[in-house]
């Protein structure tokens, strides 16, 4: 018998020229990318300057990029303004962000406690009180950025700080007066009806790599060379039961077998919450309330990280909320949990 066979060459792989394979996205895709980046950071931003505001629960709402000349912007904030320049992300992004003297001042005042109303008369100069916190929640703000923009990076590596603070912009120099950038306005809103406005700018580079999965950062690269695996795909879309544990304590077999209805049982609940998938701990988080809920803000993912991606809340249900009282026993104790 001739097993001989002939097999043709294979055929050479195609070679596709680098406009091709390295293809951004197209503009439907950018356009949702850039308002989930906006609604995201927004939503960061609004939790983390409350912390500045005396816990004033917030809104905050990032408008859309508005493409202007670098001295025009300039003379859009004035000669005198609470300005802060931030460094955002893995690649030290530079932004600007700028709040009037008198919206500085006001927000200085809603943090010791007043109302926050705009002040009536245009300020001469910016309180150094009211710098500081500028600085502040500058610091915020540029954290916020940092989290939503190297979303899947270490956390770690999540860089997002002040880098100068001045009163006049121009001297900060983010970008030439004659470059274009992009202008996105911020709108901070308290549950009593209180505005303030601010302003974010950067270069159209820079809003373009803050994208997550768009940015020539490394994780970006990473996100954008990665091959996805079919069975991968299929596993993560399966969706997991988690738990949030609330207080966990010891029982003694005697003092279970005498539990009736009525009893109160009391309960300490520890300040970082575990959040897990069945026996294997997921995250741990603070607890409070959103919108009348009961809410977990992550602070730690498991593996001893912190992480500062606040999640959108989510309802904890208690199977029991008033404290009591249990005597003690002496038979070996059982462990329950409160979830």
């Amino acid at each position: 018998m001739n097993l001989a066979q002939t097999f043709a060459p294979a055929r050479a792989l195609a070679q596709h020229c680098p406009e091709l394979t390295e293809r951004g996205p197209r503009p439907e895709e950018r356009a949702e990318q850039l308002a989930a980046w906006r609604r995201d950071v927004a939503r960061e931003v609004a939790l983390d300057v409350a912390q500045l505001l005396s816990g004033t629960k917030l809104d905050a709402q990032l408008g859309e990029p508005q493409a202007m000349r670098g001295d025009a912007m300039f003379d859009r904030i004035g000669a005198v303004a609470a300005n802060c320049l931030l460094r955002c992300g893995l690649e030290g992004q530079t932004v600007l962000l700028s709040f009037s003297v008198e919206t500085a001042i006001a927000l200085t005042d809603r943090s010791f406690g007043g109302t926050g109303e705009p002040i009536a008369e245009p300020a001469q100069g910016l309180p150094r009180s009211a710098g500081l916190l500028m600085e502040q929640a500058g610091r915020m703000i540029a954290q916020a950025i940092a989290r939503v923009s190297t979303a899947g990076g270490a956390a770690d590596e999540v860089q997002g700080d002040v880098i100068i603070r001045s009163e006049s912009a121009s001297r900060l120099k983010p970008f030439s007066p004659l470059a274009e950038c992009m202008v996105i306005e911020l709108t901070l809103r308290a549950s009593d009806g209180i505005r303030w406005t601010g302003m974010i700018a950067m270069s159209a580079e820079c809003l373009g790599s803050l994208l997550p999965g768009v940015g020539s950062g490394a994780h970006g690269k990473d996100r954008a060379d990665a091959k996805t695996d079919p069975q991968e795909t299929a596993l993560i879309a399966i969706p997991l039961s988690l738990q949030a544990v609330l207080a966990e304590f010891d029982l003694s077999l005697s003092q279970l077998d005498r539990l009736a209805p009525g009893d109160r049982i009391p309960l300490a609940i520890a300040r970082d919450i575990p959040l897990r998938a069945g026996q294997q701990l997921v995250a741990s988080g603070s607890l409070g309330t959103t919108e009348d809920r009961m809410a977990l803000r992550l602070t730690r993912i498991a593996g001893g990280a912190a992480f500062a991606v606040a999640t959108e809340p989510a309802a904890i249900q208690a199977a029991a909320t008033e404290p009591a009282e249990v005597e003690p026993g002496t038979t070996p104790p059982s462990t329950g949990s409160l979830i």
